[in-house]
């Protein structure tokens, strides 16, 4: 019997209805369905939910019926651990979901079937440090961006890979990230695109009040160190979007390859430039251009 846990994002339109069915689905194929606790009760279903850090532990895979940023946070709690994730889109672009909802019966057929492969994706680590102690260290898919506040004044991030001094940049803000999220905020900010099978790092700088300042392709075993020479106004670590930490005068974020790598599952055939074609065109749609 199989183990397969679902994570769900309650806030996305018909999601409740079809957990259901899924849930239905999976037991008459003679798998246990697992969720988080708050879910489970949430759906009205607590006999299925169990403390996060056990489903994680429990989870054979995991479906993910959400958007990327579900998926996103998913990846986070269960890199660790190595188990593989099935993104189910309701989201809009759903550049990390493999699957939309009119295709979920016959991708959790080929999934029980195995017909499927698992890829996997470097992560990032990001720590903060002040007076040489560690205050913050979390692991993200997507990027690390140091950033500044809400104040129209520029913030100043002196910035070296590994030993070797790059620049002091003067700009909105600094992105490290994976080749997953170079079609992330690193594209919007001018950053190149990547294919997501390489190991390495962009670094882009957000609106850099400099000429010469331009998107770092480096290494993946390297270590990119920043240390914010910026006394005034708010400047913050955020990873993946979502976990964010306050950074203060003279802090150091060092960001690196993570020692866990997500693991995707795919039922489809589809190149990278396939999903480029089609969902960054999608997003012009939506975009009304």
């Amino acid at each position: 019997m199989k183990t397969i846990g679902l994570v769900v994002n309650l806030g996305k339109q018909k999601v409740a209805p079809l957990v259901e069915q899924i849930i239905d689905w999976l037991t008459v194929r003679r798998c246990r369905v697992v969720m988080a606790l708050d879910t489970a009760t949430a759906l009205g279903r607590p006999e299925l939910g169990l403390p996060r850090e056990q489903l994680v532990e429990e989870a054979e895979i995991v479906l993910v019926l959400g958007g990327d940023g579900t998926l996103l946070r998913c990846a986070r709690e269960t890199a660790p651990r190595g188990t593989p994730l099935l993104g189910i889109n309701f989201g809009h672009l759903g550049f990390l979901t493999e699957i939309d909802v009119p295709e979920l019966w016959s991708g959790l057929e080929k999934l029980l079937a195995g017909r499927y492969t698992v890829e996997e994706r470097m992560m990032l680590e990001a720590r903060v440090i002040r007076e040489g102690l560690t205050l913050e260290r979390v692991i993200g898919l997507n990027d690390a961006v140091i950033t500044k506040g809400a104040f129209a004044r520029l913030i100043f991030l002196e910035t070296y890979v590994n030993d070797d001094f790059v620049t002091t940049y003067p700009a909105d803000g600094l992105i490290v990230a994976t080749p997953t999220g170079s079609t992330a905020y690193s594209l919007s900010a001018g950053g190149p695109l990547v294919t997501p099978e390489l190991d390495l790092m962009v670094v882009t700088p957000i609106c850099p009040h400099s000429l010469w300042a331009r998107p770092l392709v480096i290494n993946a075993a390297s270590r990119v160190r920043v240390v914010v020479r910026s006394k005034q106004g708010e400047v913050m670590l955020t990873v993946d979007g979502q976990q964010g930490c306050k950074l203060e005068f003279n802090d150091t974020v060092l960001i690196q390859q993570a020692g866990h790598r997500a693991r995707l599952i795919r039922l489809k055939n589809r190149s990278f430039f396939y999903l480029l074609r089609q969902k960054l065109s999608e997003g012009e749609r939506l975009n009304g251009c």
